[in-house]
């Protein structure tokens, strides 16, 4: 018996001899298509190439493309456990032509695989087509002889395929598998066909048309193929049931959740185990392509579809976590087909567990407390909206689990009450913005989150993406289009641009249409979890509605992301090197360099700034993963994560670790950095390239600032120095090795030199502007000295008081230089005449006639300054006078 892991070898492997491109499968959450919440069929990732938009290598192609139906109009959510093939998560198995072959290939190709590869008996098989497609109709008869009562010709869309009101379209042939007449219903078509003797088994899609508004047609100059066949169903058959959970995989999947909840796989509980084992695929799968539980858009599909496995899993009695068990036995299934899962087992595992000890705590406290509103009410009364909005807003009780609970019991929820209260609460969340300037401007912003969800971020995984716009904003108001060469805010609903946070700034980039490009020059984050986008549409005017191609600009992604991360190995090796009071109070991650606000209360040392700077430059050899967890604020801490100044931290946080040490923290006590951070990161250390400190100042009290630079702008830093040296080297004619000996050796011969004119400056001085000694003349009865010296500087006039002092024996001295465009002013007077008069009242005096003011210093020795030493000599009147008195 073939397993599903043989069956879709198999499936590849055949089109893969005829010619066909074994493509991986793409993403859940699709990147091309943002009108769908997940990727909900083979076709997804090829979208753009049977439209002509792109164009690849290969014109054929064959995947095996996992599919998620939880969310939007393709919702199998309420009917999984109860049903034989209804699945939240599936394989899709396809192949594809571009142009290439049509329905006289297609055709063949089902056929000899499933009655020769597949060894299906052709007697079982019968199938349909649309009900003017006499073409396939003649193939069938040819290729596998079947009569015409087994070629049923369907006249509805069932068997007619449309990508849109416009477009590509084309008639599509179904293959159906008997059962045989043991099981109840009829062939497709007949009053009897929602039974299950005939069950589908592929669709071949023929892309032979295009659409136009006014309802015509006409054929496709490219016509191609698209088909798609459900894995589980194949598989089921080829494996002899009538089941999709009795195949091998999710029979391994329901044994694991009955070994791990202690209950037996096929009794009472058997559609618990079922319910668990689909959502345990789908839920990991989406951890696996980035998609986060959260409370908005796919984040909240995925919570709901974890709680509702968990749910079952409590129905089953488990008291403890049993969701994370179930993950290694669903990687031993699906690991060799899809490694992602194996990549991401160790996030998966720690979100689920995250995620289900979370709910056992929301689910014994919402019961609690709907069990307490509703002892208030009549029998069978609804819950009143405004008590459900309280277990919501208040206690974190969803909606929905509310109306699970409540339905169990016959009971409902009064929904518009609860609306009501909701929409009260938006109402004064709104008010609270009220005011001028940006808080008014950012009202507009909850006007549009009314609408608008918030926006699904897709920038960890890719820098392309599609998406749609929602919303556009100009000069606070709202706006449906902007103009070509116009500028303002545009909202989409999902995006790759990280919106400016956590000191990471916005990306930049551009988008593009068919009928033009534009720019993006930010991303900010606003109110709602909306990411606004600053947009320049350059020849083609930009439309609420318009589905854009959003590119961020890689070159700057890489730089910030580069130095981000060296930002958390700065943080890391500051604390290591200065101790553990170190902690971050700001930070900026910009492409062309990092800045880093720490506690610290002294400057840092050279010595201090290398071994950091060196620290830094061994984990980034070191070349470790970078690895991300989701975790709740408080596990993070208690495993030694830093959290970083200023974010705020919801119920859930990413938890990036980097760098390998073995007196490390984390879980496994060898992580070096740590740290909750929502940015962007490199994959591995070594991405970084190499960082250059470039060194630290005051930033306020207490906190220091370190500056560094790290890839690309680390290397450009380092050859402009480099090219510095060798010009310096130039000058000096020295070689660069030398230069350091070089310029000591002129430093000490210049301070030689300046010690040398001070020394004749001084003695030029003293003998005056003659040669000779300048003579004290008696004023007030005190000798007095007064010399107005050129090219002196005010440092040089308390030695020539002194060396006055020492020749008059007993007297006053005033000296006043002029150097540089000032005036410095110094007075001295001897001991025995301190008492008379004071040094400090003579340069106050001079200074005022010099347009200073003050001056000070000690009876005996006083200096000041002026604007000028043009009133000289009326400075040393000024002087004079008060000498004599």
């Amino acid at each position: 018996m073939p397993s599903l892991n043989d069956i879709r070898s198999t499936f590849l492997r055949y089109f893969e001899k005829n010619g066909h491109e074994v493509v991986d499968s793409s993403p859940l959450v699709p990147r091309n298509d943002p009108t769908l919440m997940f990727t909900n069929s083979g076709m997804v990732q090829f979208k753009n190439l049977f439209t002509g938009v792109e164009k690849r290598a290969y014109t054929r192609a064959t995947t095996s493309q996992k599919c998620v139906r939880a969310g939007g109009k393709h919702n199998d959510l309420d009917n999984v456990g109860y049903t034989a093939r209804h699945h939240t998560f599936f394989e899709m198995l396809g192949n594809f032509s571009f142009g290439d072959y049509f329905k006289e290939n297609a055709i063949p190709f089902a056929w000899e695989l499933l009655t020769r590869d597949f060894d299906i008996p052709a007697e079982r098989l019968l199938v349909t087509v649309y009900h003017t497609d006499d073409e396939a109709a003649n193939i069938w008869k040819k290729v596998a002889g079947l009569p015409d009562e087994r070629i049923i010709r369907i006249p509805t869309s069932d068997n007619f395929w449309q990508m849109g009101d416009t477009g590509p379209c084309g008639p599509c042939t179904e293959i159906f598998y008997d059962h045989g007449d043991h099981i109840w219903g009829g062939p497709p078509g007949s009053k009897d066909e929602d039974g299950d003797r005939f069950i589908e088994i592929w669709n071949l899609v023929f892309m032979q048309f295009e659409q136009f508004e006014d309802g015509t047609r006409r054929e496709l100059a490219a016509q191609s193929i698209d088909t798609g066949m459900g894995l589980e169903r194949i598989g089921a058959l080829l494996q002899g049931k009538h089941d999709n959970y009795d195949t091998d995989l999710m029979r391994a999947l329901i044994e694991a959740s009955a070994h791990a909840t202690s209950t037996e796989p096929d009794g009472p509980g058997n559609v618990h185990h079922r319910v668990i084992a689909d959502h345990l695929r789908s839920t990991s799968f989406l951890l696996a392509d980035g998609v986060t539980p959260s409370n908005d858009g796919r984040g909240y599909v995925l919570r709901r579809i974890m709680r509702r496995a968990m749910r079952h899993a409590h129905l089953l009695g488990a008291s403890d976590p049993v969701m994370h068990r179930l993950v290694p036995a669903l990687v031993t299934q699906m690991g060799a087909a899809y490694p992602e899962l194996r990549r991401a087992q160790a996030l998966i595992e720690e979100t689920l567990k995250l995620e289900e000890t979370r709910f056992k705590q929301t689910l014994d406290r919402g019961l609690r407390l709907l069990d307490d509103e509703l002892a208030r009410l009549p029998e069978g009364a609804a819950l009143p909206g405004d008590a459900a909005f309280k277990l919501y807003d208040t206690y974190g009780f969803p909606l929905d689990l509310t109306q699970d609970a409540l339905r169990e019991m016959g009971r409902s929820v009064d929904i518009a009450g609860f609306d009501a209260a909701m929409a009260e609460q938006k109402a004064k969340a709104r008010a609270s913005w009220s005011g001028s300037g940006e808080a008014k401007e950012a009202r507009v912003w909850f006007e549009v989150a009314e609408r608008v969800a918030p926006t699904e971020f897709l920038g960890y995984d890719t820098e392309v993406a599609e998406g749609q716009v929602m919303a556009l904003v100009v000069e606070g108001s709202e706006v449906d289009v902007i103009p070509a060469a116009g500028e303002g805010w545009m909202v989409v609903n999902q995006t790759p641009f990280y919106a400016e946070s956590g000191g990471q700034v916005g990306d930049t980039g551009t988008y593009l249409k068919p009928e033009g490009a534009g720019t993006i020059l930010d991303t900010q984050k606003m109110p709602g979890g909306l990411f606004a986008h600053k947009v320049c549409p350059e020849k083609a005017a930009l439309a609420v509605g318009d589905a854009l191609e959003l590119r961020v600009d890689h070159a700057r992604r890489s730089a910030i992301r580069a130095h981000h991360s060296a930002t958390h190995l700065l943080h890391e090796a500051l604390r290591q090197t200065l101790g553990d009071h170190v902690a971050q109070k700001g930070s900026l991650n910009a492409p062309d360099r990092l800045r880093f606000d720490f506690s610290h209360g002294k400057a840092m040392t050279d010595a201090e700034l290398a071994a950091v700077e060196s620290e830094v430059n061994a984990f980034i050899r070191q070349n470790s993963p970078v690895e991300t967890r989701i975790m709740t604020p408080d596990d993070a801490r208690a495993i030694g994560a830093q959290a970083l100044f200023g974010e705020k931290y919801g119920d859930e946080v990413r938890v990036v670790s980097m760098g390998r040490a073995p007196t490390g923290k984390g879980q496994d006590g060898n992580t070096w950095s740590l740290e909750l951070c929502g940015g962007t990161h490199v994959r591995q250390t070594g991405d970084i390239g190499l960082c250059v400190v470039l060194g630290d100042s005051a930033s306020s009290a207490g906190v220091r600032r370190i500056e560094a630079l790290t890839g690309q702008a680390a290397l450009d830093h380092l050859i402009a120095q480099q090219n510095r040296l060798a010009e310096v080297a130039e000058l000096l004619r020295a070689q660069p090795a030398d230069v350091v000996a070089r310029v000591r050796a002129l430093v000490e011969d210049r301070r030689a030199l300046e010690n040398e004119v001070a020394t004749l400056r001084r003695d030029l001085a003293l003998a005056g502007p003659a040669g000779a000694a300048p003579e004290a003349r008696a004023v007030g009865g005190v000798p007095f000295l007064a010399q107005v010296l050129k090219g002196v500087s005010g440092k040089d006039l308390p030695p020539l008081i002194d060396e006055h002092k020492a020749r008059l024996g007993s007297g006053a001295i005033l000296l006043i230089a002029e150097a540089d465009g000032k005036a410095a002013v110094a007075a001295g007077v001897t001991a025995d005449l301190t008492a008379r008069v004071s040094a400090v009242d003579l340069v106050k005096a001079a200074v005022a006639e010099l347009g200073g003011k003050g001056g000070g210093g000690r009876p005996d020795m006083a200096q000041g300054g002026g604007k000028d030493a043009v009133n000289a000599e009326a400075a040393i009147k000024a002087a004079e006078a008060v000498l004599e008195g």
